[in-house]
């Protein structure tokens, strides 16, 4: 533990992590095994920031060291960039310098060490000295405070985007909110307070998520240490063996002064704060803090925990926001995304990281490769089905897209590419079908956006029979008169050569095979990705003016007044472009998310269908009950899961 004390893990631009440590007097740069990690021992613990390159500087918080260690700390790290690393400075992010007046023109590598969690002040500093030595690691430390009353220092652009460390192994992450808390109920700001407890509601909610989790092989569990998230992590663990670790970075965000109020009393005393906490999270500020800016660091900081463990399978149970937090700083999105990425009570989410291959067998550790790939094979699936839930982030859901995938073909069921564009669906697709209608008779659907290919259609026809029944089934009084809409831009990928291929044949070294059509373009006359992209943002908007048509037609229609509901049937290249466009992603975006066939992915848009969206979940697949695929099989193909 002493040793664990006495450093702390960093980032330097991006990709390569540093140690500091209190050994003598003087700071050098030593290499030790792990090609990655470079140990520099400094004189004292301070909070510092250090920016070299042009204008190099230095500036300290707490204790200080002497003037001339400060002076040789410059030159040791200075001659490391130039004669060991120097691709580094061209890879670094600029910022300006808290000791210089004016911002540095150069590109510059930025290098922040925190303080040892043995001087923080408080329960917090206790307990995540104590979370220090669960995975045999020194673990990142979150950011210190510079001086008591002093704002927080945070940059997000050297923690959040810092690359996520490199593994050996493929590493399954299963992450769980907690359920319905007695301070969920009564609509009240929790924050990382610990004064609530789980609801019988909420007890429920657990042993559900328990039961569709109960065939998971998982190694070890992490969870928050506040109480709502450590009795839902007990009842979906129950009677394993595998070691849990509470880890207090991954208590909720933390809200200061808002914590306890009422909502309504948030609106009442705070006015202008609490409606940028709605509207401007990532800018919010209370107590000269930004909550969601420090959840983001404290999040990327996680992800070292968490893939640096020895585990592979591993359940993390936590909270709403630090749940959204760990899902964005792995696939690289900043704050800005708080919110658009829903996490409902219980709610179960899966990431599967994919390493790079490029392993020494001669040792021990991984050779750096880059960070691993990573996929969100589901957000957000709920014990009970999200598609009845008009709710969103705590706001009305308002207008809402439901994005439906075809039911199965012999190709897809082989983990094939589709042999033809005119491939029908097989018998278990007809079932996924059927049953994807019967899911969204919970909902009254307003119009159907199809493929023209002929398994999107015979989907979309499924659910519009079934909807037109409405009135048989004792769901509907009156027979609802559904419209299939054919969108040629929904048409699925042409697939070219690789028709029919086995898709795990189209990737180097697990590399996912959208990556490699980036970089390689699409062989034998298929679609490149470039203009699939581009198709599929005409479809996008295609999608969206119908969605603005339905909701401007029932507001000339008394009768129809509400939000409008579209179902888009289409194919899952497609989807993913679409959730990509939603979220103002890039092409390489494409293989950050996985859907199966018979899916549904639920996009709100509480501020109209102009305004930006926000995902409720994605791949959701309980409906399909025994034909289903488990909700922990991973998506990037290793047969040792």
């Amino acid at each position: 533990m002493a040793a664990a004390s006495s450093r702390c893990l960093l980032g330097v631009a991006d990709h390569v992590p540093l140690v500091f440590s209190k050994e003598k007097h003087h700071p050098r740069l030593r290499l030790v095994e792990n090609p990655q990690l470079w140990f520099l021992p400094l004189c004292g613990q301070s909070l510092m920031r250090l920016s070299c390159g042009s204008g190099l500087c230095t500036s300290f918080g707490v204790q200080s060291p002497p003037k001339t260690v400060r002076k040789e700390l410059c030159l040791a790290i200075e001659r490391f960039v130039k004669g060991c690393a120097p691709a580094l400075l061209a890879d670094c992010h600029t910022a300006s310098c808290r000791s210089c007046t004016s911002r540095c023109k150069n590109q510059r590598l930025k290098v922040l060490a925190e303080a040892s969690p043995s001087r923080r002040q408080g329960h917090r500093g206790a307990a995540m000295a104590s979370s220090q030595t669960l995975v045999g690691k020194p673990l990142d430390t979150s950011i210190a405070e510079a001086e008591q009353g002093e704002k927080r220092v945070v940059d997000s652009a050297i923690l959040w985007r810092r690359a996520l460390p490199p593994i050996k192994e493929a590493k399954r992450v299963v992450l769980v909110r907690h359920g319905q808390s007695t301070w969920n109920h009564a609509g009240r700001i929790q924050g990382s307070s610990n004064f609530s407890v789980l609801t019988d509601k909420g007890k429920i909610q657990a042993a559900t998520s328990r039961q569709m989790l109960s065939d998971a092989a998982f190694d070890a569990c992490f969870f928050s240490p506040l109480a709502r998230a450590k009795e839902t992590a007990e009842i979906i663990w129950g009677e394993r063996d595998a070691p849990a670790y509470p880890i207090h970075d991954l208590r909720e965000i933390d809200l200061y002064a808002f914590e306890g109020l009422y909502k309504q009393e948030g609106k009442d005393r705070f006015g202008d704060a609490y409606r940028m906490w709605q509207r401007d999270a990532k800018n919010f500020v209370i107590d000269d803090h930004f909550p969601v800016r420090e959840l983001w660091d404290r999040a990327r900081q996680c992800w070292d925990t968490i893939l640096l463990s020895e585990y592979r399978s591993i359940l993390v149970v936590a909270h709403n926001a630090v749940n959204q937090a760990l899902i964005a700083t792995a696939m690289g999105l900043g704050p800005e995304y708080f919110r658009q990425l829903l996490q409902s009570n219980c709610g179960v989410s899966v990431l599967d990281f994919k390493s790079r291959d490029n392993i020494n067998s001669s040792s021990d550790e991984p050779v750096f490769s880059g960070p691993p790939y990573v996929c969100l094979d589901r957000l957000n699936q709920t014990p009970s089905p999200p598609i009845a839930v008009r709710q969103s982030g705590g706001r009305n859901s308002g207008h809402r897209l439901l994005l439906v995938c075809n039911g199965a073909t012999d190709s897809s069921s082989r983990s094939r590419f589709p042999a033809s564009d005119e491939e029908p669906m097989n018998m278990l697709g007809v079932v996924q079908a059927r049953k994807t209608a019967e899911l969204l008779l919970d909902c009254r659907v307003d119009k159907i956006i199809c493929s023209p290919l002929a398994r999107a259609v015979q989907t979309a026809q499924a659910i519009a029979e079934i909807q037109e029944g409405a009135d048989c089934l004792g769901v509907d009084c009156v027979p609802r008169d559904i419209e299939i809409v054919k969108l040629d831009n929904l048409r699925d990928m042409d697939m070219g050569g690789w028709k029919g291929a086995l898709v795990s044949e189209h990737g180097a070294e697990g590399e996912p095979w959208q990556e490699r059509l980036l970089e390689d373009g699409m062989p034998h006359n298929g679609e490149p990705i470039t203009d699939l992209w581009n198709r599929v943002w005409d479809a996008w908007q295609g999608v969206l003016h119908h969605l603005g048509e339905a909701s401007s037609s029932s507001a000339n229609d008394v009768t129809e007044v509400g939000p409008k509901t579209l179902v888009v049937v289409g194919h899952e290249t497609v989807h993913l472009g679409m959730i990509a466009r939603c979220l103002k992603l890039s092409p390489t975006a494409l293989s950050l998310f996985h859907l199966d066939t018979g899916s549904v992915s639920v996009i709100d848009f509480p501020d109209g269908p102009t305004a930006e969206g926000i995902v409720r979940c994605l791949n959701y697949t309980a409906h399909l009950g025994r034909w289903a695929v488990p909700i922990t099989r991973t998506a990037v193909g290793d047969e040792d899961f």
